[in-house]
């Protein structure tokens, strides 16, 4: 009976221990662990959770913008949360509340409109949750309540777009405008750069100006009554606050019987593939770049942000001027 007893404890024993190793092995292999504030990786490196509302999809840009955000969210493994606004305030909003709900790690956003933000950005402080602004700055009253803005410089994209077509017109030119979305913080700075250079130049006049919602049917709609006016004869030169609306312009001013880029001199802000193939028809004359390849630059400095690493309250993305004269050469190697 003791030896049946001590070889029926010894068999327990060696069950008991090699359950424990089985156990120790399935936790070594395991790719991520529980911490305090989600999964955390073996390295220690927190799963980042980011949600993002976009504007919308309102053109090529913004198209481009957001599968640089999506692709640069899947290549660092962050789970993102992805809202489109339909170009309306109260949509985003909405989607920066059910962020703060579902307790993200980080929100980033391109604001619709510059001011209205206030409260909701008070309500994701008080959560903890830091704010990133993606391409459109806001106004606020306290400017801790988002930890960076990343985007372009709208105000010196508007002076670039007025010294090229000064130079090109000799000083000398009776512009129609189709400005962006009001209230946006493109539109309202591209128009303050533009009108900075060209208050220098007496000979060059803004002599129609119009939203075009930087939408391109928009766009070829308010050209077509820019057209129809009274003042559409004397129009020679167009200054779009996009690719978008100046590629619905190019198409307005065509059924006008007019030739775009010849007759009259257009500039345009972006940089987007179709601006390029313009171009290169003769149609377009130049194309201010603002990079909407922001992807990487917003998701360094979440992950920064996440670690409690400090971050520039506001960084600048690097971006040129092409017209006609280089558009064969570098179309090739344009990436959007």
């Amino acid at each position: 009976m003791t030896r049946r007893f001590h070889r029926i404890a010894g068999a327990v024993l060696a069950a008991t221990l090699l359950a424990i190793a089985w156990s120790g092995c399935s936790k070594s292999s395991s790719p991520a662990s529980s911490g305090p504030g989600g999964p955390v990786a073996q390295s220690g490196k927190k799963h980042l959770v980011v949600g993002f509302s976009q504007v919308g999809a309102e053109s090529g840009w913004r198209t481009a913008n957001t599968l640089s955000i999506k692709s640069e969210a899947r290549k660092r493994g962050i789970e993102l949360k992805f809202a489109d606004a339909q170009q309306k305030q109260e949509n985003q909003i909405k989607a920066i509340r059910s962020f703060i709900a579902q307790k993200v790690d980080v929100i980033m956003f391109s604001p619709v409109v510059e001011t209205g933000w206030e409260p909701v950005l008070r309500e994701a402080k008080a959560a903890g949750i830091p704010v990133i602004l993606s391409d459109r700055a806001v106004k606020v009253s306290d400017d801790s309540l988002y930890k960076t803005f990343i985007g372009s410089d709208f105000v010196e994209e508007g002076r670039r777009a007025a010294r090229w077509l000064a130079k090109k017109m000799n000083g000398k030119a009776m512009i129609a405008e189709l400005q962006g979305t009001p209230g946006s913080a493109p539109a309202i700075d591209r128009k303050k750069g533009f009108e900075e250079v060209i208050a220098h130049y007496p000979g060059m006049k803004i002599i129609k100006s119009q939203t075009g919602d930087f939408t391109r049917a928009k766009g070829k709609e308010v050209m077509e009554a820019f057209l129809r006016s009274p003042e559409g004869k004397k129009i020679n030169a167009l200054f779009a606050h996009n690719d978008d609306m100046a590629l619905g312009a190019i198409q307005a001013i065509e059924a006008a019987g007019l030739r775009p880029g010849k007759d009259i001199i257009i500039v345009s802000i972006d940089g987007v593939r179709g601006a390029f193939d313009a171009m290169v028809a003769g149609k377009l004359n130049c194309t201010v770049e603002c990079n909407p390849l922001l992807g990487p630059q917003l998701f360094d400095a979440a992950e920064k942000i996440a670690a409690g690493q400090p971050v520039p309250h506001r960084i600048v993305t690097k971006e040129g001027v092409y017209d006609q004269s280089v558009a064969k050469q570098v179309i090739a190697s344009r990436q959007y």
